[in-house]
This record gives structure tokens, sequence and C-alpha cells, in this order.
């Protein structure tokens, strides 16, 4: 594996992004969208484990210059303005697509994305904002609609991994999604893990009144779900 950081502009700011390229050339490329911390050793290592899989793996930046919070209240203040704004989020993942169609080695035809929490999120506007993508997919994220993208065919396979007892993702955000996916005629499919909270993939999760705990099981199950639908757009 080769890891380099990129950096690309987005509407006159520099955003900084981590490629780590796999061993076969022109191979397919999974951008990862980054929890509300930023781009951190979390989202690495997700990119690590695809690239040993044979994926090209871009962990993209949705602050600008990489910057990463310490502490939950920081955390916040950095991804607020892109949920109030989310014409500015659209344009910025959108911009962070482009800037993966020119990485070195990539299958162009073949991009997909995948968020956490907030990434996925994300990874769900990318879909929305009708870019050529083949696949997008949100582990615990947020699903809410964006009324600035409501026009815009999907044309994305979508892939929705979900904690059922997730207190930040209610029944009405699942209501409205599927509402808003069956309205758009798009492939979607979504998995819901019965004893799982918000950030189920996250080993470092362990907070219940915050709503955030690991769940191993939730982890790995997920984890088999999304390879597999890799494999399927990528067929």
């Amino acid at each position: 594996m080769n890891t380099e950081l990129v950096s690309y502009e987005v509407n006159s700011k520099t955003f900084e992004g981590l490629h780590v390229k796999p061993e076969a050339k022109n191979a397919p490329c999974v951008l990862i969208a980054h929890t509300w911390a930023g781009r951190d050793g979390f989202v690495e290592g997700i990119a690590n484990k695809l690239a040993e899989d044979g994926y090209n793996a871009f962990a993209i930046d949705m602050y600008g210059d990489g910057k990463v919070g310490g502490s939950n209240e920081e955390n916040q203040s950095m991804m607020q303005p892109l949920l109030d704004d989310r014409k500015n989020l659209s344009q910025i993942i959108v911009g962070s697509y482009e800037a993966a169609k020119k990485l070195d080695g990539i299958d162009t035809s073949n991009i997909a994305i995948m968020g956490y929490c907030f990434g996925g999120l994300v990874s769900l506007d990318l879909a929305r904002s009708g870019v050529d993508l083949k696949g997008a997919v949100s582990f615990h994220g947020f699903l809410s609609g964006s009324e600035d993208l409501e026009d815009k065919d999907i044309s994305a396979k979508l892939l929705v991994l979900h904690g059922h007892l997730d207190p930040m993702v209610g029944q009405d955000q699942i209501d409205s999604f599927s509402e808003e996916m069956n309205k758009k005629s798009v492939d979607w499919q979504l998995h819901s893990f019965g004893n799982a909270m918000h950030a189920f993939t996250n080993p470092d999760a362990n907070d219940p009144s915050f709503g955030t705990v690991y769940s191993q099981e939730a982890d790995q199950r997920s984890w088999k779900i999304f390879k597999d639908f890799l494999s399927e757009i990528f067929s």
C-alpha cells in the first residue's frame, strides 16, 4: 500500500484528504466521509482496511486543512454550520468527489462513498447530488433529506446500516428517508441492528447516556454486508 496526503480546493478553501492506494492499478475508489470529529485515525484505519481489500481509499476532509476536533463541543462547532447549510455541504462533498476522480490509479467508472455518523449524511448527500456514483453507504448516519437536492435524480445504489437504539436517528428520519428514496425510485436497502446504538462501529464509543456505544456484533455484521455491497456495485 502507498499513502499520500492530497490537497484540493473547493470554493477557494483548501481541504486535505488521505489517499491509500492498493497494489492493483486502476482499481475502484471508495471515498470515506468522517464523523463529526474530522478526518482522524478512525477513518484512516478504515482507509487502510479498504486498500488491503484492493480498493483505492480516499478519506476526505469536510472541514478544511484536515482539521480534527478535540472535544464534543469542538466537534459540534465544526459540524453544525454544514448541517445548517446543506448547499455548502453538498458543494464540498462534490468537490471532494471531483478531487478523487483525479487521483492516480483510480477507475473513474467505479467510485462509491461510505460515511460514519455525520459522514453518513455526507455520503447520502453525494448520492443526492446526482453525480455518477456506483453506491453510497451510511454507517449509523443521519438520514434527513436536503431541500437543495430535492430535484436531483439518484443513480447510486444506497445502503444504510442503522442501530435500532440510536437516539440521534429516530423513526421520523427513517420514514422520511424511505419516502424520499421510493419517490425517486432508488435502489436502496436499510439494515437495522436490534441492540445497537449510535457509533456502533467505533471501539472507543462507550457513553450510553450520550447514545454512543460500540457493538462488536453490529460492527462485524455491518462490515460483512458492506463488503458484499461493494462486490455487487463494482462487479
